[in-house]
């Protein structure tokens, strides 16, 4: 499996290289299908190998940090299987909200209401959400 389409890179790239910090929407979600590690990406350097997001590694202390693209391609699990990517995903809340309700789950997750509660939280404006959880909110 392709893990970083052509255009997945791109949009991974214009995160990593804007000029203002921002708390981008997750761009593509990679998991471990022999395992717990999960990671949500939001940007890609210009080196074009390492890219930042929410990393779990199923530990149940999930962070946002860096990865390079050629080691989680490089991964073999105990089946086999390499890393792949979720098809289906689609970053709904800016990053900041995965993360926040990573902690309060101990693991990356994607329950409604945990990132409702994240968002809250957080005090992230409606307007910050993509439409259709600004939608879901009201």
């Amino acid at each position: 499996m392709i893990l970083i389409t052509d255009d997945l890179c791109a949009r991974l790239l214009a995160n990593g290289a804007a000029q203002v910090e921002t708390d981008h929407h997750p761009v593509v979600k990679l998991f471990d299908p022999a395992g717990a590690a999960t990671w949500l990406l939001t940007e890609l350097d210009a080196d074009g190998d390492t890219l930042f997001g929410l990393c779990d590694l199923g530990f149940g202390y999930p962070e946002l940090g860096s990865v390079s693209l050629a080691e989680l391609q490089a991964v073999k699990g105990p089946l086999g299987l390499g890393i792949e990517r979720d098809l289906h995903f689609e970053g709904r809340f800016p990053l900041s909200v995965y993360a926040q309700a990573a902690r309060l789950a101990g693991h990356i997750t994607e329950a409604e209401q945990l990132l409702r509660q994240a968002a809250t939280a957080l005090s992230i404006p409606h307007s910050e959400l993509s439409p259709d959880a600004a939608r879901e909110r009201r």
